[in-house]
């Protein structure tokens, strides 16, 4: 897998007077990790958007923190309510020999034939799933062919996923990550709705019961479009905001 750079400087103020450093350009942060002390760190918005853009949460990061190298993957992600601009990040320092537990996002590939023949509509029920490898080991994404759907109430469950071997995937098999509908607009919407909500709820669940959601820095606010609250977690750790 591809690995990422991103500079970080060790950040002294905390609290709500780290309002004074986003109007700098810089996103305060925290690294923590497993047996390891927790960091206040800031880093460069623009760099951090940059990287954050192509690694998500599952790209495996070196944060250059003084004469430090630190191996880490984006985790928790807030934003401003209102601008959608990253206000708070925690960073999570892995252990390369050691499994973590994070989310991935399942892109489709391919033009379904029930769709090109204008038999039904494509409904993507699931974007990502909960996976666990070593960091090294992480897919940045699952491609998942969608040319062999053919008719109405074709779907590709999460069992169908092709992923490599040293990739467990944690989400419930049963699980369907893409569904041909019929092509009746309203019908089609409800069918998603309903879906995609059943399935979204027992996703959060699941990943509620596989992992800790860490604290975040005081002054952010999570909104649409922040990253998944429980990106990646070893057993046993969470960071601890200053």
């Amino acid at each position: 897998m591809q690995k990422y750079t991103l500079s970080a400087v060790k950040r002294t103020i905390s609290g709500h007077k780290v309002t004074t450093l986003r109007k700098q350009g810089l996103i305060p942060g925290n690294i923590y990790g497993r047996k390891v002390p927790s960091k206040a760190v800031q880093v460069d918005l623009k760099d951090f958007g940059k990287t954050f853009s192509k690694a998500r949460e599952s790209g495996l990061v070196e944060l250059t923190l003084g004469a430090e190298k630190i191996p880490v993957l984006i985790h928790n992600v807030q934003y401003h309510p209102v601008t959608d601009i990253p206000l708070h990040v925690d960073f999570l320092q892995v252990n390369l020999k050691e499994k973590v537990t994070t989310k991935v996002p399942v892109i489709l590939v391919g033009e379904a034939l029930a769709v090109k023949d204008k038999a039904g509509v494509l409904l993507q029920l699931l974007s990502e799933i909960m996976i666990e490898a070593l960091p090294t080991d992480l897919p940045e994404k699952i491609e998942l062919d969608v040319t062999k759907l053919k008719a109405v109430n074709d779907v590709i469950k999460v069992s169908d996923l092709k992923v490599s071997d040293k990739v467990k995937v944690l989400t419930d098999a049963t699980y369907d990550v893409v569904k041909v509908a019929p092509l009746v607009s309203k019908e089609a919407e409800k069918m998603a709705a309903e879906a995609a909500a059943a399935q979204a709820a027992a996703a959060a669940a699941q990943a509620a019961a596989a992992t800790a959601a860490p604290s975040a820095e005081a002054g952010g606010a999570p909104a649409g479009g922040a990253a998944p609250e429980k990106a990646a977690t070893p057993a046993g750790s969470s960071p601890k905001a200053s």
